[in-house]
């Protein structure tokens, strides 16, 4: 996909704004929320370096986001870039007026996790959501994460063009295999991971061993 609306570089304004956001949701954060995290296979350590936080005092323009997880997307330096949130209850979010994930209006797509981008060597992986992202970064994998195939564009390609080898971790359903597809029409070092499930529920299921032997699968001889 081509870019049609190229990323600008954030004002201090805006900068300013979304540091003190990031820093009020996560001061918020309550033990419901760490317990869901936890649920999810992230602990105290992977929130605090991912700056997770809970919407219940909200910025300006965050107020529909009130009590959704505040997921920032952080600069190699671990500045935020933008938020994004997830709805913590379990109803039917059109009925709400949200989705499950949210993103701000008029906000432009980003990776999730740019950091690994240059911290990884010759490979990297891919996640759909965020929090398997995170998951993935806990085990030690360098990981990026595109939420969904109509967030995936052309700079993406170009992010990720100079790694041997692009693993993709998307979820095993319809919305997993248009993104997979997306990628890997774009990079012909991208390779599927093949999931039964999606990397969390294969994470907490089977522990670190269920998903460092898929990778170990796909590069054993053939």
């Amino acid at each position: 996909m081509a870019d049609h609306d190229p990323l600008q570089p954030l004002s201090p304004t805006q900068k300013e704004m979304l540091e003190e956001a990031v820093s009020t949701y996560q001061a918020h954060i309550t033990p419901e929320v760490a317990k869901y995290l936890l649920d999810r296979g992230i602990g105290r350590e992977e929130a605090v370096t991912h700056r997770l936080g809970l919407v219940a005092d909200p910025s300006p323009g965050h107020e529909k986001y009130r009590g959704m997880l505040a997921i920032p997307y952080l600069g190699r330096n671990g500045q935020p870039l933008t938020v994004r949130f997830r709805c913590l209850q379990e109803h039917s979010h059109r009925d709400y007026f949200h989705g499950k994930y949210n993103t701000i209006a008029g906000d432009i797509p980003r990776m999730y996790g740019i950091g690994s981008i240059h911290e990884a060597g010759e490979d990297i992986h891919v996640t759909e959501g965020e929090l398997d992202r995170i998951v993935l970064r806990k085990l030690g994998l360098p990981a990026v994460a595109i939420p969904g195939a109509n967030m995936w564009f052309g700079r993406h390609r170009r992010m990720l063009a100079g790694f041997n080898r692009v693993w993709v971790w998307s979820d095993p359903d319809d919305a997993g295999a248009e993104l997979l597809g997306k990628i890997t029409r774009a990079l012909r070092t991208a390779k599927a991971v093949r999931l039964k499930a999606d990397v969390t529920d294969t994470y907490l299921a089977g522990g670190a061993d269920a998903l460092l032997s898929l990778i170990a699968k796909e590069n054993a001889p053939k």
